[in-house]
């Protein structure tokens, strides 16, 4: 593959993993919709690795890890956001036996969440 095609790949990807997380909150499946917000935001930055480099993506799911090594500048506070996006994918991903994030994702939480989700997705696709 071409590495423009690599770098379209990751972003229609990305594109398609807002998508299902919007379409998931519209459903009221809020711990899901943070989870594949963490999908939309770790797949753009994969993009962005992609059109930097001709080494392969590396398969990690940790956002502060991926950004860094795109070499994307960041403020401490989206150093913050990085970090508690990227724990919606554990905490969706693998839940205690309690379920506690499911019961802590209610609808203002996810919708709050969901804004910081799309304001990085959104200034990282600006990388692009």
């Amino acid at each position: 593959m071409k590495q423009r095609d690599i770098v379209d790949y990751w972003v229609s990807e990305a594109d398609e993993s807002f998508h299902v997380a919007t379409h998931l909150f519209e459903k009221k499946d809020y711990s899901y919709a943070l989870f594949f917000g963490h999908l939309a935001v770790e797949k753009i930055i994969k993009a962005i690795l992609a059109k930097n480099s001709t080494e392969q993506v590396p398969r990690s799911h940790n956002l502060l890890r991926l950004v860094q090594s795109a070499h994307i500048e960041i403020t401490e506070k989206q150093q913050h956001a990085l970090i508690r996006i990227t724990a919606f994918n554990l905490e969706s991903r693998y839940p205690d036996y309690k379920k506690e994030f499911r019961k802590k994702c209610t609808a203002q939480f996810t919708t709050t969440e969901l804004q910081k989700i799309k304001e990085i997705f959104t200034w990282l696709k600006l990388k692009l």
